[in-house]
């Protein structure tokens, strides 16, 4: 663990404050999620400032969000990075992932309205998991999603998600389209001439 501060931190009666950099290589694992949930699918959604992760179980009836991950733009594209990287080291050890069945032949995606309320999300599970940062790991069947909020002083995992080997490419591909289309919308709302914000 790494930490610098300010040399001189402002003062006043009541408060102290002081720049803090932080860094740390571990996570506390808490009771809460020490289990973990297994994932059959996910949704990707975005605001302006931040991006969600709605993981599914897909099993049961009416299908349920079993975790929310809230992440900034920065730390969706990091994720990307990493599980594209994760993904081939898999692939060059086990080989390619076995390919999901394909949908029923003209079966139409939903609207996410319509698809939303057909899916059972738990009051705990409402306000979402902030990370910004993820730890992956896999076996030949199986991917673990570490989930981690990088706070001073103890970085927690705030979620832990197993997922199937054959999920990933299309969980890949489906963040991967996400974040482009997130970046165009931000260089098309900047206009011509104009710097967009940096997500990266």
């Amino acid at each position: 663990m790494s930490l610098e501060q300010n040399p001189e931190p402002k003062k006043d009666p009541e408060t102290i404050t002081q720049e803090v950099k932080y860094s740390q290589v571990s996570a506390r694992v808490t009771d809460r999620v020490s289990s973990g949930v297994f994932s059959s699918g996910a949704l990707l959604l975005n605001g302006q400032n931040e991006f969600i992760l709605d993981f599914l179980q897909r099993m049961v009836q009416p299908q349920r969000v079993v975790a929310r991950v809230v992440m900034s733009p920065p730390s969706l594209l990091s994720f990307c990075n990493a599980l594209e990287e994760n993904l081939s080291m898999y692939q060059s050890k086990f080989g390619t992932p076995p390919q999901l069945p394909p949908p029923p032949p003209g079966s139409v995606p939903l609207p996410i309205d319509e698809l939303y309320a057909q899916l059972k999300i738990a009051d705990e599970i409402l306000e979402g998991s902030y990370s910004n940062a993820v730890m992956i790991s896999h076996s030949p069947s199986d991917f673990v999603f570490d989930f981690i909020a990088t706070f001073y002083p103890r970085s927690v995992v705030s979620a832990r998600v197993f997922m199937s080997a054959s999920q990933i490419p299309p969980f890949l591909s489906t963040l991967k389209k996400g974040f482009q289309q997130f970046r165009d919308k931000i260089n098309l709302a900047s206009g011509p001439g104009q710097t967009p914000p940096s997500v990266t």
